[in-house]
């Protein structure tokens, strides 16, 4: 072995150990160790950031760009809400749970498709009256699972296609991934929903959901085109119920009616008197294409072209706003903004929204200009709640969203753009038609990946270019020597499953695929079912709650210990390497 080699293996081990003991951030730790490499003269000044400006780095961020334009698009709450149901039995709904976060993750970040269903399936878990830990762990896999079927559904594949363009000249496409994360997938989603979620182990302490918020007494308005004028207001109580909304009744011209609200047939301009929390009540507006104003005052806010925001403020002693009203402070003609809710401990709100007086000690709901909403807090001498992560869907958007993301899908698996430009292009779309408010584009790009990305990439290039990854690749073939080349392939999956088991997945693919390709070239064989078997063996990591963010995101909110996943993910393991062996063979042989 030579100096470098030695320098880049040691390098190498120490990332590794950080990673594993966690002490420090990953992309802290990636990026250390890529400047230590270039002080060492082990990788040229000249490339030390080549890694940002690598396609692989720039198709993740703008990925989580995009899936950030399709749930404030509505377009996931279209899925779930017509699909899940908390009658159903625990089996069924892992099953569909798991297709929906399966479908959802082949085209976009696995990671995204997560953050998106878990609520729900919190949320379905506590109405069924069942510990959240037995279907957040298998909606975790499925997501998974369901990011090896296409190239942006999971960052390993993003970075092997880049692989396999700077080895032979051309990428991986969108679906080519698809025949055998396919089969992995599919053989994954059947054990997980009739058999693995069996192997959860049930504790009744920490499973239960976060704590509830706090309900708000909220109005929302029939717009003049809706599908509900002419309908008694008791056909939105499905509805109500499916989204943990409370109808109260209703305001018509000033008046309030309750005991013969849900017999009265609605009317343009109708004010609905709910009871919800945030997340719900923008759920059930979506879901009845409601208005959280009249007409008039949503004129004013539609003028906003940076967006808009929903924002909690604590109501302190003295607040300029104690004891007004909203519409005799100015709320919507003076700072542009409309009071949509107020919390007040319990205690019943006899008024409308705007004519009711503000007390101390409540909490409001603000609908604001997302570029104002801290200056609206300080007009009204209230105090901003940490922020919650509230978002108001363009629900009338929502195919408008599919359809840009359908087209550069299309656009990019065709060949008539390359897959970073064809995400580029959406995600200047979805500003455009004012989908995403521009201000927050870089609010959804998960800036640690990007670094580790960036840093990890010219390290492993080092690495392959000082005989490292040759060195590994000798080392695994002299292990297999005499052994038929799909089972050399399968103990390379092996191997990469068990790094990317405590170690961050791209760190493992960076690392695994030129190894993959230099054990090809040992063999005299095509590098593509290594690169494809690297691929899936990256992102089937389900041993521990460290290996991929989705295991890590639900560690809290599920109550689980680390060995808890071992015990489902040991055996869905073995399934994926059963399952994607074949299907290499098949689709992409030697």
């Amino acid at each position: 072995m030579t100096l470098d080699q030695i320098t880049l293996f040691t390098l190498f081990g120490l990332v590794f150990a950080l990673l594993i003991w966690g002490r420090f951030r990953y992309d802290l730790v990636a990026f250390s160790a890529l400047l230590v490499a270039v002080v060492l003269g082990l990788v040229p000044v000249d490339q030390a950031f080549s890694g940002f400006g690598h396609p692989a780095t720039i198709i993740v961020a703008l990925v989580l760009v995009v899936s950030a334009g399709l749930v404030r698009s509505g377009a996931v709450y279209l899925i779930t809400r017509t699909l899940v149901d908390s009658s159903r039995s625990l089996g069924s709904h892992i099953a569909i749970m798991g297709t929906i976060g399966g479908v959802l993750s082949g085209f976009m970040n696995n990671v995204a498709a997560l953050a998106l269903l878990m609520p729900v399936d919190i949320q379905t878990a506590r109405k069924a009256g069942r510990m959240a830990s037995l279907s957040l762990m298998p909606l975790s896999f499925a997501t998974i699972l369901g990011g090896m079927v296409t190239l942006i559904g999971t960052p390993p594949n993003i970075i092997i296609a880049q692989y396999r363009s700077d080895a032979l000249g051309a990428p991986f496409s969108m679906f080519d991934f698809a025949p055998v994360g396919g089969a992995a997938a599919l053989a994954g989603l059947a054990f997980v929903a009739l058999v693995g979620w069996r192997l959860i182990p049930q504790r009744g302490d920490g499973t239960t959901p976060a704590a509830e918020l706090e309900p708000y007494l909220a109005e929302l308005t029939v717009p003049e085109d809706s599908d509900h004028i002419g309908k008694p207001l008791r056909d939105l109580l499905p509805e109500a119920e499916s989204a943990e909304v409370a109808i109260l009744g209703l305001i018509r011209d000033g008046e309030r009616r309750y005991g013969r609200a849900l017999d009265t047939l609605l009317h343009a301009g109708d004010a609905l008197v709910l009871e919800a929390t945030p997340d719900a009540l923008d759920e059930f507006r979506t879901a009845l294409s409601l208005d959280f104003t009249d007409s008039q005052r949503k004129e004013l806010l539609t003028a906003d072209t940076a967006g808009l925001t929903l924002s909690e403020v604590v109501v302190p002693e003295g607040a300029r706003i104690v004891g007004r009203t909203a519409s005799g402070f100015g709320i919507t003609w003076r700072l542009r903004s409309v009071l949509l809710g107020i919390s007040r401990k319990g205690r019943p709100v006899r008024n409308a929204m705007r004519s009711t007086r503000v007390e101390a000690g409540d909490i409001l709901l603000l609908l604001t200009p997302k570029e104002t909403s801290w200056e609206v807090a300080e007009q009204l001498g209230c105090l901003p709640l940490a922020d919650r992560g509230l978002t108001v869907t363009q629900n009338t958007k929502t195919w408008l969203a599919i359809g840009l993301f359908g087209a550069a899908v299309a656009a990019a698996s065709f060949g008539l753009v390359g897959l970073p430009v064809a995400l580029g292009l959406v995600v200047v779309a979805y500003v455009l038609v004012q989908i995403l408010p521009v201000a927050e584009i870089y609010d959804h790009i998960e800036w640690p990946v990007v670094v580790l990305l960036g840093s990890m990439i010219p390290l492993g290039a080092a690495l392959d270019e000082a005989g490292g990854t040759a060195l590994i690749a000798d080392g695994l073939v002299a292990l297999t020597d005499g052994l038929p080349a799909w089972m050399i392939l399968t103990a390379l999956m092996v191997v990469t499953m068990t790094l990317s088991d405590v170690l961050n997945n791209t760190a493992t693919t960076i690392v695994a695929a030129p190894v993959a390709i230099e054990m090809a070239n040992r063999l005299d064989v095509s590098p593509d079912p290594f690169l494809m078997a690297v691929a899936v063996a990256a992102s089937s990591a389900f041993l521990t709650p460290i290996g991929p963010k989705n295991n890590t995101l639900i560690l809290g909110p599920g109550g689980y210990r680390f060995g808890d996943y071992w015990r489902m993910g040991l055996p869905l393991e073995v399934i994926v390497v059963a399952a994607s062996v074949p299907a290499i063979l098949v689709f992409w042989p030697f």
